[in-house]
């Protein structure tokens, strides 16, 4: 049993994982940053650490394993139980436990457990398929430019002073005489329009006593379903090109892989397969991460 790739797959979804006599893997969520010296602008992200006291069993792991190796709860209990004892053993001699897609877990001298996580990996869904980029750097003008802007603003907000002058002026005598004017060319405007807006609502009035005095009967369809709501997500692609060679290669591959729309983010996003239960979609997720890509995940959504 992989435990670390349970663990992994539970990360998506929790905020803290609890490994039973172990210790618990907990995410923090982080905005997005600017690291200024390179001008790169970092996505938002989950942040991995551990907590050794953390160690009651929660039940989440266990009914997880249960769920995806389907085997009872107490089986699973157990093979939590014979991993976490590999895991003290390898640790007190001394070696560097390398957990896939987690981090590396070693002990001091001192016996205190570290751990360093991998930041390979973005356990936050909804950043997925935003990576790290670089801006260009946006320089200022110097300060010997300056006063010449300044100055040619001047010049230009005195002449549309003394035109903004005359304007005003101007409507202000326009306006007086042509006041009367207007209003009653409104006042046309508006008896016209009341007169075409009591026309179009007798049509409709009388369409819809003619839709009522001949009904007809009614239909009632039942259509199914032919995808479910647990999707194993191969990709997501801002070039819809891309998203299609995707889509062939898969179902080349024997895959039932289909394209399930745009995310938040605009991205086209294809799938392996999706599935109706979460114990039947977990099983494959675990079967295609060993096989095909380790970096699959299961996305939850409703899509018709």
């Amino acid at each position: 049993m992989q435990l670390s790739q349970y663990i992994s797959n539970l990360l998506y979804r929790y905020e803290c994982v609890v490994v039973p006599g172990f210790g618990a893997f907990l995410t923090h969520k982080i905005p997005a940053s600017i690291h200024q010296p390179s001008n790169t602008f970092y996505p938002p992200k989950k942040r991995l650490s551990f907590n050794g006291q953390l160690q009651s069993n929660d039940g989440v792991l266990a009914n997880h394993i249960a769920e995806s190796e389907q085997i009872s709860y107490e089986n699973a209990i157990d093979k939590i139980t014979k991993q976490v004892v590999s895991l003290e053993q390898r640790l007190k001699k001394d070696e560097t436990v390398i957990l896939p897609n987690i981090g590396e877990l070693k002990r001091t001298k001192k016996g205190q457990l570290l751990f360093e996580p991998y930041y390979s990996i973005n356990y936050l869904t909804e950043s997925f398929g935003l990576s790290p980029f670089v801006s260009p750097e946006i320089s200022k003008f110097s300060d010997n430019k300056a006063p010449i802007v300044l100055a040619s603003r001047k010049q230009k907000t005195q002449v549309l002073f003394k035109y903004a002058a005359v304007a005003v002026l101007m409507l202000g005598l326009g306006g007086f005489f042509g006041s009367n004017a207007y209003l009653k060319q409104i006042e046309q405007q508006n008896i016209l329009a009341q007169q075409n807006a009591n026309i179009a609502l007798d049509n409709k009035i009388q369409e819809a006593t003619f839709v009522l005095s001949n009904p007809l009967p009614a239909v009632t369809l039942e259509l199914e379903r032919s995808f479910g709501s647990f999707h194993i997500v191969a990709g997501a692609f801002r070039v819809e090109a891309n998203s299609e060679r995707k889509l062939r290669q898969l179902k080349r591959l024997g895959f039932n892989a289909r394209k399930i729309g745009q995310n938040r983010y605009g991205l086209h996003q294809v799938v392996y397969e999706s599935f109706r239960t979460r114990p039947e979609a977990e099983r494959a997720l675990y079967t295609i991460k060993r096989t095909q890509d380790a970096a699959a995940w299961l996305l939850i959504k409703e899509v018709l």
